[in-house]
């Protein structure tokens, strides 16, 4: 369980990743398009980075809400041979979020799974080569350096939630940058789809996929052969955009044995701070 631990912290503060590759708004789309598509996609990322920068410090509305995650780990007949349940207490601050451990199972989280979510937020870190120790996840996933590894094309206009959007594809790029954390070489194998709101430039949904195998120290404590991620965020009524749901599918090697997990979460109970 310990590698699947890292491994989900590799998808999770990877999430980062996903984070929000976001749109010009509907008004100044006409320029933007008459130049092209491969340059409009290129000024949309461009923005969204920026955008992304603005998620995070104070003037940002602060919010509690509860999370719960599923994990399943599967047996090779596809039969569910562990099953964790999590609910979470979820503080938003200034563009950060730092859950709270509540339940395991419908039950108050012993002291193992308190040092388990610890440890895995300090592995989180090392992989993604962070240096925060406080247990804060950004919701600014989008950053100059995780974009400079893809490229990126506009594949149609279309409507999320009632709102205007641009669907997005990136791939990685050839040849790939180099590797500082080992994060990115999981990202070199990524690609997918991102759902951008055409008006604010937030990421409404990322649909993402591993293109090939990817191995951890050379293979030697596991591989990962199939990663299928979907996350969706929404915007509150002042503006804020979190996450509120994500599904992963992933299947691969831990050590020696076969490994397949299942993984969603879903976010309610949205409160503002100090309301």
């Amino acid at each position: 369980m310990a590698y699947n631990a890292v491994f989900m912290q590799l998808i999770w503060l990877r999430a980062r990743w996903f984070g929000s590759a976001i749109l010009l708004t509907v008004a100044a789309l006409s320029p933007i398009a008459s130049r092209g598509t491969e340059l409009m996609a290129e000024e949309i990322i461009q923005k969204a980075v920026t955008r992304a920068g603005q998620s995070i410090g104070p003037g940002l509305r602060d919010y509690t809400y509860t999370k719960v995650t599923v994990t399943e780990e599967l047996d090779s007949t596809g039969k569910v041979k562990e099953r964790k349940e999590k609910v979470y207490r979820v503080s938003f601050e200034d563009g950060r979020t730092r859950a709270r451990l509540m339940e395991v199972n419908g039950h108050a989280p012993e002291h193992a799974d308190l040092k388990k979510q610890t440890d895995n937020e300090s592995t989180g870190n090392q992989l993604l080569g962070s240096k925060s120790s406080s247990g804060e996840q950004r919701e600014n996933f989008l950053t100059a350096e995780i974009v400079s590894r893809f490229d990126f094309k506009v594949e149609s206009e279309t409507t999320l939630n009632g709102r205007a959007a641009y669907e997005i594809s990136f791939q990685p790029k050839t040849p790939a940058p180099p590797v500082h954390h080992l994060v990115d070489r999981l990202l070199d194998r990524m690609s997918g789809i991102l759902w951008i709101d055409a008006e604010e430039f937030e990421l409404a949904r990322a649909d993402l996929q591993l293109r090939s195998e990817v191995n951890f120290l050379g293979g030697f404590i596991g591989t990962l052969k199939k990663l299928a991620y979907t996350m969706t965020r929404t915007r509150l009524t002042d503006g804020v955009w979190l996450r509120t749901s994500s599904s992963g599918d992933f299947e691969g090697r831990k050590l020696v044995d076969p490994m397949r997990i299942k993984t969603k979460s879903r976010a309610t109970n949205f409160q503002l701070v100090g309301s």
